[in-house]
């Protein structure tokens, strides 16, 4: 069953290669949507696909990439949106 999770991602997770790697982990799980810099300094990522991949992703922004330090995420389910690509905003 295809889902989308709207996820907020607080911590040092500005200027260190989040949004790229968050894309790039997207893409390898087959998952739609965004990552984007919010003011506050934290990421908003949207992603849409697979429920086990997406539960996959939401694993993974706990930890982030090596350079992240992610203090926290708060994550809740979405209606199911269609996009092309995962991008970056």
């Amino acid at each position: 069953m295809a889902i989308c999770y709207l996820a907020n991602v607080a911590g040092k997770v500005q200027g260190v290669y989040f949004r790229a790697s968050c894309q790039q982990k997207a893409i390898d799980l087959h998952l739609s949507g965004y990552a984007k810099n919010l003011a506050d300094g934290d990421v908003q990522v949207l992603m849409c696909g697979e429920e086990g991949n997406v539960k996959k992703m939401l694993d993974w922004l706990e930890e982030g990439p090596s350079q992240a330090e992610v203090a926290s995420v708060q994550h809740n389910q979405v209606d199911y949106q269609t996009f092309n690509h995962f991008s970056i905003g």
